[in-house]
């Protein structure tokens, strides 16, 4: 106790001298007073246990040797595989400790640093006896002989278990199908007639490396080969030629084949062959060999395409199919399909039946590109040859309609010597069509024509007028106005007679065509027949079913006029002329035609329809909704004009008269010297439309609008689906 007692207070004595010398180091020397150190005796006892305790020894490390990095160099000649492993590792305890180098494989040497390695084979494991702690570089020869199978050859190579594992393989031909079961392959080189590829691999993970055996090397005796094949074949009737295309699923139950042996139909000629596991392919007479890039897969499929030609439009032929040699059972599908427009029989045979179209296969669904016609099955079998017998008739094609006409509203003005003036205006579909033909009733000509609003001119030829749809840099996607003008001289009108009326007969269906008669109000006309409705008729048919049977006659409608107050704008009431309609001219007040004036109608929603009136001044808005509503005419240098009216059930028509604009005087002063301009704002100089009816007419254009009169007693008829025919009413009348 005593010496415990000594030593413990010589260890203060000397971490106090050694914090004085620090201090006087520090700051400049002072003198300080004495100081004591009291301990308690639970503080005594832990210090006096920490000065009696001996030291510990450091922890063993966890493994006694790891290996870091393994390169393995294999070669493949005639039948076995050698390689030799270079591994590098380190040995982390002292004196001499077993490594495990490799596990699973033939080791024919194994050296270190030169000198023999003395291994130890502990079950499937070959371990090493290396000193320690230090590196080492150990050297394995290894070896196996390869594994052959029906067209495949491989061997199992042992992986080290390393951090990194990296192989480089030498195998003999072009074997582009190399493969590993476990890895990864980073590089792959052909020279002199051998394959070099190069690898990582999974470390202590053993890895198949097999290829394709193009050679005749001795192989062990290969199992006997079963397959199914599902065969779906389409088959296309062309214009001249019939085209084959069969899509044959092969599924293997038993072997591993190198090759698949296919019949091909009499008459066809092998067009084309593709599949993803097909090698190579070769036609020999009426059969196919297909040689197969991996005979170990269980599932195969290819499309084979086929052509035989023929001549008539109408043709009969007999036709088999596909078919897969040695299959021990073979089913299909056959879907046909025809360009143009044809009629087909077949005649089933040998276990053929036919089917809905709509159970054919998806696959072969999707292979067809127009409808299908017909749709047959089979299973084949040794005793029956599945056959078609297909009889072909071919019909001409049918001309596609370029042009159609949506609606044609037609007005005609009757006077009492017989004369009548009709307008038609048809609303055009056109894709292609140039020209309308139109045939006039006897004695009729056209006085005014417009496309789209622009003057043109009819054509005339020894079968009937032509009117044109399209003109040079228009080309319409959309509907758009055609209106023509025709003057007819009839019969004078007597005390009393019969009267029948013919519109002309176009070369295009017309979708309805509705048409109004005004005829001289001293007399009554009375309608008797005529392959036309009246309007009414047409109007109860579209709401519901009649109410009674038989043809209402025409009813008289007169016309209602009316103007607004201070605008210049007189309303028309019209009532053939359609829900939504508005179309009118516009005109100075010495009653010349002002083109180029920008009508607007405004609807109480707020809802705009805009349009710019014509070198002869009309124009015509449509597509209004029904409600009141605001129609301004603007054009620069005339006061601008503007009227309220509604849009109801029945069309409008408004002829609108301009004032001039007042003069404005502007005085314009420069640098040099002063001058006085005055000039009229806003006004546009134009040539006069005698000017522009004078070039039109050297330009072979009728410049000339006819606005068909609506004055007297209205008589409204109706013809939906007018198909290249002639619309025609007759009438009783008698004079009032």
């Amino acid at each position: 106790m005593t010496n415990t007692m000594t030593r413990l207070f010589m260890l203060i004595t000397v971490v106090g001298l050694a914090d004085d010398v620090h201090a006087q180091a520090a700051i400049p020397r002072t003198v300080e007073p004495a100081r004591s150190v009291t301990l308690s005796l639970v503080e005594y006892n832990r210090l006096t246990d920490l000065a009696n305790r001996t030291p510990t020894s450091s922890p063993a490390t966890p493994v006694a040797a790891v290996l870091a990095n393994a390169d393995l160099r294999v070669r493949v000649d005639g039948l076995t595989a050698r390689g030799m492993f270079t591994l590098n590792g380190q040995v982390l305890r002292t004196g001499v400790n077993r490594v495990t180098l490799l596990t699973d494989g033939t080791v024919l040497d194994a050296n270190v640093d030169g000198r023999p390695l003395p291994l130890i084979v502990d079950g499937r494991s070959h371990q090493a006896l290396l000193p320690g702690p230090g590196p080492f570089t150990a050297n394995l020869e290894w070896g196996s002989p390869l594994i052959f199978r029906p067209g495949r050859a491989s061997f199992m190579l042992p992986v080290p278990p390393a951090g990194a594992v990296r192989a480089t393989i030498d195998l003999p031909g072009d074997q582009a199908d190399a493969r590993l079961s476990a890895g990864s392959i980073t590089r792959r080189t052909t020279l002199n007639g051998r394959t070099i590829i190069e690898a990582t691999l999974d470390p202590s993970t053993p890895t198949e490396v097999w290829w394709s055996m193009r050679d005749s090397a001795s192989v062990a005796s290969a199992r006997e080969i079963r397959t199914i094949a599902d065969v779906m074949t389409l088959v296309t009737l062309g214009d001249s030629d019939v085209r084959m295309v069969a899509l044959i699923d092969l599924t293997v139950v038993q072997g591993e084949p190198r090759t698949v042996e296919m019949r091909l139909p009499a008459g066809y000629q092998l067009t084309g062959i593709t599949g993803s596991s097909l090698e190579a392919s070769e036609p020999v007479e009426s059969r196919v060999v297909l040689t197969l890039a991996d005979p170990a897969a269980r599932r195969h499929q290819f499309l084979v395409t086929m052509e035989r030609p023929h001549t008539d439009g109408s043709f009969t032929f007999d036709t088999g199919f596909v078919a897969v040699t040695n299959a021990e059972r073979e089913r299909g599908e056959v879907a046909v399909e025809g360009v143009g427009t044809l009629d087909l029989a077949a005649t089933e045979s040998g276990g053929m039946h036919r089917i809905d179209v709509r159970e054919i296969n998806p696959a072969l669904q999707s292979l067809a590109r127009t409808p299908l016609l017909a749709g047959f099955r089979f299973q084949r079998n040794p005793s029956a040859n599945p056959q078609l017998s297909l009889a072909i008739t071919r019909f001409p094609d049918s001309g596609v309609l370029a042009a159609t006409v949506d609606s044609a509203v037609v007005t005609t003005l009757m006077t009492s010597e017989g004369r009548a003036l009709t307008e038609v205006l048809l609303s055009v579909t056109n894709h292609a069509q140039p020209f309308l033909k139109v045939s006039l009733p006897a004695g009729a000509t056209i006085v005014s024509l417009e496309v789209a609003g622009e003057p043109a001119k009819p054509v005339t030829g020894s079968d009937g007028t032509r009117v044109p749809l399209l003109r040079s840099g228009f080309r319409p996607t959309g509907p758009y106005q055609v209106s023509f003008v025709y003057l007819h001289a009839g019969t004078p009108f007597v005390r009393k007679g019969e009267l029948a009326m013919t519109l002309p007969q176009m070369d295009v269906p017309v979708g309805v065509v509705r048409w109004e008669v005004f005829a001289p109000e001293n007399y009554s006309l009375k309608y008797v027949g005529g392959n036309a409705i009246t309007q009414d008729t047409l109007d109860r048919a579209m709401a519901g079913p009649p109410r009674s049977r038989g043809m209402a006659s025409a009813v008289a409608t007169p016309i209602v006029k009316g103007m607004a107050a201070g605008t210049g704008i007189i309303i028309s009431l019209v009532p053939g002329e359609g829900a939504g309609r508005i179309r009118g001219t516009v005109r100075d007040t010495a009653g010349d035609v002002l083109p180029g004036v920008t009508v607007t109608v405004v609807s109480s929603s707020g809802a705009t329809s805009s349009v710019i009136s014509s070198g002869n001044g009309g124009f015509l808005i449509t597509g209004l909704a029904q409600g009141p509503a605001t129609i301004t005419a603007q054009l620069a240098g005339f006061n601008t004009s503007a009227a309220s009216f509604v849009v109801g059930r029945i069309g409008h028509r408004m002829d609108i008269t301009m004032n001039v604009g007042s003069l404005a005087e502007s005085v314009t002063v420069t640098g040099s010297s002063p001058a006085v301009h005055t000039a009229r704002q806003a006004q546009k100089e134009e040539p006069s439309q005698n000017v522009i009816n004078l070039q039109r007419r050297v330009a072979g254009v009728l410049p000339i609008r006819v606005e068909v009169p609506r004055a007297g007693t209205s008589y409204r008829f109706a013809r939906p689906l007018v198909v290249n025919d002639e619309t025609t009413v007759s009438f009783h009348y008698k004079r009032k």
